[in-house]
């Protein structure tokens, strides 16, 4: 995870420099916040996905499995 926020981190930098240089109304300055935005919900989607328990780990590898039968109503 910190992998990404790394990114961000750099992605933030250059977006504030570019808007520095272009000026805040310029499209290269939006496209720089747009790929900021882009990495922030990549990471917030990250933090969202659950592991996956025990059961569900020996399911993947056993898909036979009695443990494993889904039964529709």
């Amino acid at each position: 995870m910190s992998d990404i926020q790394d990114k961000i981190q750099t992605e933030l930098e250059q977006a504030r420099e570019v808007c520095r240089i272009e000026g805040p109304g310029s499209g290269e300055c939006a496209a720089a916040w747009d790929a900021v935005e882009e990495l922030q919900a990549e990471a917030a989607h990250q933090r969202q996905v659950k592991p996956k328990t025990a059961l569900e780990r020996y399911c993947d590898s056993n898909p036979g499995a009695d443990e494993c039968r889904l039964y529709e109503d």
